[in-house]
């Protein structure tokens, strides 16, 4: 089915501060509407060919016709699982090499998301945040339980650690505990932030939507500025922001009333100033007083 062309979208990426490499990828297909977000896993060269074979494999599979949105995400998900697996098994500095990723399809109103790992994919809607995808870590359950709060979970020293990947073994498309799947309405005056961990390990949800809601219309200005702020909070790691917005999305923060005009008196040139003017104007009030008075006398 159609996407609604009308959503804007943007994304910025950035090695962060300490990285050497960009493992992240992202992919925008607006007409289909269709988002992703990667996060490759194995170091060197390794996680950043995984991710990128997953943004390569979803992208040729996600759009199949014929199918349902959650099919057609299942279907790709899992074709970029068993191509990156039969890289890796091909040769063996590429051993272990994996990726998470959280990849969103926009159709007919309503959102449905294919999510592996520890990427993230928010909903700001009514100026409210809400996280529609799970960490697949030991340290996100116990937050999303209520075990840990938001701030413990992203110092924890554990947070990184994921138990679901793309990659590490063969997969078929309904294999359980594999691809988490959530569909939601999507509001036309709401919005979706697609996001690395390498972001949300620096920005609390509520920061997050105190960025999105400076939104004035221009997507690349809030993923740029979701990027800087990662990388002004310490940049660990590779960070991605992927914003889409509905055309009836408005940040409430971008909502300002007009300034009130102000009229500032300015004397023409021929006008007095200065100490002359005001020696002029007591010798008019004086005479004005005094003819008043002789008036009253007489």
């Amino acid at each position: 089915m159609p996407a609604d062309s009308s959503f804007r979208s943007a994304a910025a990426t950035d090695t962060g501060m300490l990285r050497e490499h960009n493992e992240d990828r992202y992919f925008i297909d607006a007409a289909r509407g269709v988002f992703l977000v990667v996060d490759g896993v194995g170091g060197h060269a390794a996680g950043e060919l995984a991710a990128q074979t997953a943004v390569e494999a979803i992208r040729e599979t996600v759009a199949a016709n014929g199918l349902g949105a959650e099919q057609r995400v299942r279907a790709a998900i899992a074709a970029a699982n068993n191509r990156i697996f039969h890289l890796a098994a091909s040769d063996a500095a590429r051993k272990g090499m994996a990726c998470v990723l959280t990849l969103a399809v926009v159709e007919d109103g309503e959102i449905t998301v294919g999510h592996v790992g520890d990427s993230r994919l928010y909903l700001i809607w009514n100026g409210a945040i809400r996280k529609l995808t799970s960490d697949h870590s030991p340290v996100g359950q116990d937050e999303d339980a209520g075990q840990l709060t938001e701030e413990q979970a992203m110092r924890h020293p554990r947070r990184n650690e994921v138990y679901r990947d793309v990659g590490t073994r063969p997969r078929l498309a309904e294999d359980a505990e594999f691809i988490e799947i959530r569909t939601c309405r999507f509001h036309r005056d709401a919005a979706i932030l697609l996001c690395s961990d390498g972001l949300t390990d620096h920005l609390s949800s509520g920061l997050v939507r105190e960025i999105v809601e400076r939104y004035d219309g221009d997507a690349e200005r809030v993923a740029n500025e979701l990027v800087e702020a990662a990388n002004g909070a310490g940049g660990r790691d590779n960070i991605t922001a992927l914003f889409v917005a509905g055309p009836e999305f408005r940040g409430r923060s971008a909502i300002t009333r007009p300034r009130a005009s102000t009229t500032r008196f300015r004397p023409s040139r021929g006008a007095l100033t200065g100490r002359a003017a005001f020696l002029m104007y007591g010798l008019l009030l004086g005479m004005l007083m005094w003819a008043v008075l002789r008036g009253v006398r007489g």
